[in-house]
């Protein structure tokens, strides 16, 4: 099965205006993202999708796919159903890699791409990692200071998701039968799920945790959770101004993810 990678890519940022364009350790937050997409073995296409033209032409300025998507967009998963139109793209999956996601390392989207070429089809497929003890225990102490940070998921034995949660689950009662992963919140679609999805109202449990995913569970969709690893590498993305630094100093220490 063919696979796309869309970008969304918006200006218009709360928390950080033309935060696409700011600048991490010498390159652009959005150059970046696209150097990791671009590295992906298995896609055929990478676009970006903005609301902005000073964002379309910042991006077509180092050699990338730009379209332009509405102002009305709520999320990145409209955008990128925008797109699928304004770009015409033909690929039958489709991946939505946030435009912040600077740290994703291009073995996680390969992972993605790889499971659309599964016998067994699924609507939606999302990456979790699988935490160790020390990684676990990490886990609990943040949530003592932000209870709503980190989302765990639990899937059944062909890998579909059965619930994500901002709470960490499973309750482990006894040790030794199954881990707590942790989710990356990268999703590819299917186009008709991504059709499907964008056309359903926001359902109870996803405005109860406040977590996208849930509607696609809640209205009988199926989500492929893919287990990947990180090799070593800090997952982290660019929210807030000092995250910037944050990420720079990974960077200084893990080196470059790709080279220009």
């Amino acid at each position: 099965m063919s696979v796309a990678i869309v970008i969304p890519a918006r200006y218009g940022s709360q928390r950080l205006q033309g935060k696409p364009m700011l600048n991490i350790a010498g390159v652009s937050l959005l150059e970046r993202v696209w150097r990791i997409a671009r590295a992906a073995k298995g896609a055929s296409r990478v676009v970006i999708a903005t609301e902005d033209e000073r964002v379309a032409a910042f991006a077509r300025g180092f050699g990338a796919e730009a379209v332009m998507t509405s102002e009305s967009c709520r999320n990145g998963t409209e955008r990128v159903a925008e797109a699928i139109e304004a770009a015409g793209i033909v690929e039958e999956g489709v991946i939505n890699f946030q435009g912040d996601a600077v740290l994703t390392p291009p073995w996680i989207l390969e992972e993605m791409i790889a499971a659309f070429s599964s016998p067994v089809s699924f609507d939606i497929v999302t990456p979790a990692v699988r935490l160790t003890d020390d990684m676990l225990a990490e886990l609990r102490a943040h949530k003592e200071k932000a209870p709503s940070s980190g989302t765990t998921v639990t899937f059944d034995l062909n890998h579909n998701a059965l619930y994500f949660s901002k709470q960490i689950i499973p309750f482990i009662r006894k040790p030794g039968f199954t881990s707590v992963h942790r989710h990356i919140g990268l999703y590819g679609y299917t186009q008709p799920g991504l059709k499907r999805y964008v056309a359903l109202p926001p359902s109870p449990l996803e405005n109860t945790e406040g977590l996208e995913q849930l509607r696609a569970l809640e209205n009988g969709m199926t989500v492929r959770v893919v287990v990947v690893d990180y090799r070593g590498r800090t997952h982290a993305s660019v929210d807030t101004p000092e995250d910037i630094a944050v990420v720079e100093q990974l960077i200084a220490r893990e080196g470059e993810l790709v080279s220009a």
